[in-house]
């Protein structure tokens, strides 16, 4: 075996929102012995949002009144005081998370990618290969997230589209009329700023997400989208296209052609995928149970199959119970960061604290969107 440079307790792979507010939680118990390894930079994915794209669930200072932030990832901060602002870019977004790490010292290596995860038998931990060398840790804390991983081959010709993640400003794009393929919060965050521009839009999507009734913004718009949609439409520069499945694209003469089974449209401009994203769990798939659909995880977010290997984040998902927000997922870190403090022999009494300000959601029956008015 090659000799490792470094070894660790813990590793936790992302410095993102998940990868940080974890961190900070393991810190709190007096872990010492642990890292981040992040590919770019803290906060590098909001970093390169659109500059128009903003947070869609709202930030709000009321922690003094036992309430955080939606947005917030740890105790006792606001991205809403911090920024006096109730929606967020990705850029202020990317500075709170930076302020996180500065503030709590956290130990984070930048400019370092996982390559390779190697489970070692007999419950001797983990050896990563790293673009920095190889690693050893008892335990690794998957925190990769989605938006480096966008989907950008859904269906034929996808290469003629422009997925939402390759946009810097909205304002970038030449030409009067585009059609957007995927109608969730990606594509009608998209469709919103493009009509806000004076452009005429049309939506393409297999569902209409937009007339989902669910409760649960993990499947149906969030108020904030739905509100801009309704502005939107009103200007009459937006048409929304619903139940139909996008099979092919194509250059033609003028432009392209984007086709379902029975119907064709044709566009001047390359169509802009708002597919969503792939989980980065797929660059270490053979370490997860796949069975459902979806990276089996016990009680403790652990995988069923490879013991000592956690997730945090979007891709955390029980059954019905979908954790792809920030206000969601962080409720998962303290139960990710008691059982490793369990198994360290750590004081796992700093968590109570967490569990007094609802970040600490080990009971999943309680997790109901019904709503009775």
């Amino acid at each position: 075996m090659k000799e490792t440079n470094s070894s660790y307790d813990v590793v936790i792979v992302g410095a993102g929102p998940a990868g940080v507010g974890c961190a900070v939680v393991l810190q709190e118990l007096g872990l010492e012995n642990f890292i981040l390894l992040e590919r770019q930079q803290v906060g590098a994915s909001f970093s390169r949002w659109p500059t128009e794209m903003n947070l869609i669930t709202p930030s709000f200072p009321s922690h003094g009144f036992g309430l955080l932030d939606l947005n917030a990832i740890t105790l006792k901060t606001s991205p809403a005081l911090a920024f006096r602002q109730e929606h967020l870019n990705g850029q202020q977004y990317a500075l709170y998370l930076q302020t996180v790490v500065n503030h709590f010292q956290l130990p984070v290596k930048t400019g370092t990618d996982v390559l390779a995860i190697e489970h070692l038998s007999q419950c001797r931990g983990f050896i990563l290969k790293t673009s920095g060398g190889d690693v050893k840790t008892q335990f690794v804390i998957w925190a990769a997230g989605e938006f480096q991983y966008p989907r950008v081959n859904p269906f034929v010709g996808a290469d003629h589209c422009i997925h939402n993640s390759q946009i810097r400003s909205w304002k970038n794009l030449p030409g009067d009329e585009f059609t957007i393929i995927g109608g969730y919060e990606s594509g009608m965050d998209a469709a919103t700023h493009l009509v806000e521009l004076g452009k005429k839009v049309r939506v393409l999507d297999r569902t209409g997400a937009w007339d989902n009734p669910d409760t649960d913004p993990s499947i149906a718009l969030s108020p904030y989208t739905v509100q801009r949609v309704k502005l939107a439409t009103q200007t009459g520069r937006l048409k929304l296209i619903g139940n139909v499945s996008i099979e092919e694209v194509k250059k033609v003469p003028g432009g392209y052609a984007v086709f379902s089974k029975y119907e064709k449209w044709l566009t001047a401009h390359p169509p802009i995928l708002c597919t969503g994203f792939e989980t980065s769990l797929q660059q270490i798939a053979s370490l997860f149970d796949w069975s459902e659909g979806y990276a089996m995880l016990n009680d403790q977010d652990e995988s069923t199959l490879t013991p000592g290997l956690f997730v945090v984040g979007p891709s955390v998902r029980h059954h019905n119970v979908i954790f792809c927000f920030i206000y969601k997922f962080r409720q998962r870190f303290a139960v990710v960061a008691d059982a490793i403090s369990r198994r360290l022999d750590l004081d796992p009494a700093p968590l109570e604290i967490y569990r007094r300000q609802g970040m600490f959601l080990d009971d999943l029956s309680c997790c109901d969107n019904d709503c009775i008015c």
